[in-house]
């Protein structure tokens, strides 16, 4: 193999280190249900579409000694999760606010298959999850997240080590924004919950004779799912709007 064939080969791979640490845990792409193969061969494939345009930034640093080389593959990996990392605590945020909406209008007692892991979720936070998915690539937000890798080589380039601080730094901003957003977008089903259970518990004060929460158990649910009716589509939206500056606006 010649020196500029060898080159070619170790900035290759040092790419796919952190695109394939990307979509190792990115949202959709990293979910249980997409079959190994398939995410190596899309890893792959970006990685050659994105080697061309990346070139200059990446060919130049790439050393073929192992005190510098092996540093640097595991640095790209950190760097590459990292970004999936925090597109997927976003998703990871949503499925929780989806778990909370459930349990609030009493429709989470019984827990199906996830939609992005292989743990039991409610159904409802699984339609949730499902639509936002969804939402993300029908809005071509996972291009979004490839010109983030893209733009990663200006800011942390190759030849530049992981800095665990900044990291850190980086995920707790979004783990706090992505919870105030989630927090505003199940706030009325919250609101919602505890009015109806209060009501309900005066209601079982007041007649204590009668079942009164068993008997109103259909009705919590069925206004919790005419409120989800009309809601849906505004949490999605307000979801979608908040994807990009919670993510991959940092």
């Amino acid at each position: 193999m010649t020196a500029v064939a060898e080159s070619m080969v170790l900035a290759a791979f040092v790419a796919f280190c952190r695109i394939g640490g990307c979509f190792l845990l990115m949202p959709g792409i990293a979910s249980v249900r997409v079959p190994i193969q398939v995410r190596l061969f899309v890893a792959v494939a970006a990685t050659g579409a994105l080697l061309i345009h990346m070139w200059d930034q990446i060919v130049p640093f790439v050393s073929k000694q192992p005190g510098v080389l092996l540093p640097m593959i595991v640095s790209e990996v950190m760097i590459g999760g990292l970004i999936g990392l925090i597109t997927r605590v976003y998703i990871l945020a949503l499925q929780f606010a989806g778990a909370a909406i459930a349990m609030m209008i009493g429709y989470g007692g019984m827990a199906g298959p996830g939609i992005e892991e292989p743990e039991p979720q409610a159904p409802l936070a699984a339609i949730i999850s499902f639509a936002a998915l969804l939402l993300l690539f029908v809005f071509d937000f996972h291009h979004e997240v490839v010109k983030a890798l893209v733009e990663s080589y200006r800011v942390a380039p190759v030849n530049v080590f992981f800095n665990p601080q900044s990291a850190l730094v980086d995920l707790t901003d979004t783990l706090s924004e992505s919870f105030m957003v989630m927090i505003r977008l199940g706030s009325p089903f919250i609101a919602y919950g505890l009015l109806v259970n209060v009501t309900i518990g005066f209601i079982n004060k007041l007649t204590p004779q009668i079942p009164v929460y068993f008997i109103s158990l259909p009705f919590v649910i069925a206004g919790g799912l005419v409120m989800l009716y009309f809601a849906i589509a505004t949490l999605l939206s307000l979801f979608a709007d908040g994807f990009i500056p919670v993510t991959i606006g940092r």
